[in-house]
């Protein structure tokens, strides 16, 4: 009988490499327990390709991961794309770590109609460092993290905030070294800044300035072009948006308020210089009579306006004064 998708003890003839796990819906911190394991399969061995596969599992195209912490020199906030995670998290390694998992404790869920957060308010990030000395790091802190609400369940924000740490060294290492205090004094050292390896620092100080630059790369591997070319139009486009003028739907109800004011700007003067169009004068508004001793040189008005209708049903009327200095009453 031969095997088939269905069996349990299929394997695909591609490998395992090639398998793609049937999807399935599972609890957000079982999501974090296949990531701890899957860190715990990674090998002196493992290169680019395998950080990068590891990121596509567990981590969104558009995701960002941060970290704020504390240092002597002021607080710090890092956040990086999702082109630089599978580096952040090889370079764990690379700084003498051996190995890394997360704990999550009394943590507290909330579904959204695309996502779900998880809010950590104890996690820790266990390392196991093998140099320059055999010591485990505790870094403890609130862990913030958002999962897609669909059968990949993969993380797209991820938001770590660092409390405290904690470096222990066994005690038989302190015993066999009693009798030498250089070692005591070196042992008695940190390794770690708030947890974190220099090497992890540094990268995340480098991404600084390449997180920025993802742009340019990316444009400089779609058009092929050299890198002073894609500044150059990067920089234009930019420039383009800067000065590009606002949109036309803002600049409607400017033009009405010019078009209306025209108009009744252009009937108080046919009135005042004709004293038989009575009729139209008692049609202005307010704001023609604002408007008039600005456009009529040598005529102020003086206005008197009231929600009570006055004589003909007229809701606002004012005094004018004329270039002899006399005062007419209009209505």
């Amino acid at each position: 009988m031969s095997s088939t998708p269905h069996d349990p003890f299929y394997s695909s003839p591609f490998g395992p490499f090639y398998r793609r796990h049937t999807p399935y819906m599972v609890q957000p911190e079982y999501r974090i327990y296949e990531m701890n394991k899957r860190l715990q399969s990674r090998t002196e061995d493992s290169d680019n390709l395998w950080w990068d596969a590891f990121a596509s599992e567990f981590f969104e195209d558009d995701a960002t991961l941060t970290l704020s912490f504390c240092l002597e020199d002021g607080p710090k906030r890092y956040t990086i794309g999702r082109t630089l995670i599978p580096r952040y998290f090889s370079t764990v390694f690379e700084g003498g770590v051996t190995d890394l998992y997360y704990i999550l404790k009394h943590s507290k869920e909330s579904y959204h109609n695309s996502s779900i957060t998880v809010d950590c308010d104890q996690c820790a990030m266990v390392t196991q460092h093998g140099k320059p000395m055999f010591t485990k790091v505790c870094t403890e802190g609130r862990l913030i993290l958002e999962f897609t609400f669909d059968d990949l369940m993969r993380i797209k924000t991820w938001h770590f905030t660092i409390r405290q740490y904690r470096e222990l060294v066994p005690r038989s290492i302190l015993a066999m070294h009693a009798q030498d205090p250089q070692v005591l004094d070196q042992l008695s050292k940190n390794i770690t800044r708030m947890g974190l390896t220099n090497f992890t620092l540094n990268y995340l100080r480098l991404c600084v300035i390449l997180e920025p630059m993802q742009e340019l790369m990316s444009r400089h591997k779609t058009y092929n072009l050299s890198p002073r070319d894609c500044l150059k139009t990067c920089l234009f486009q930019k420039w383009q948006r800067m000065v590009a003028p606002p949109a036309e739907p803002t600049r409607q109800p400017t033009t009405k308020r010019r078009k209306r004011k025209n108009s009744t700007s252009s009937t108080s003067n046919s009135s005042a210089g004709n004293t038989a169009n009575s009729a139209g004068s008692k049609k202005k508004t307010p704001a023609a009579n604002l408007s008039l001793s600005s456009q009529v040189p040598g005529l102020g008005a003086i206005p008197n306006c009231s929600l009570n209708p006055g004589r003909d049903g007229d809701l606002c009327h004012s005094t004018a004064v004329t270039p002899s200095g006399q005062f007419k009453e209009k209505h």
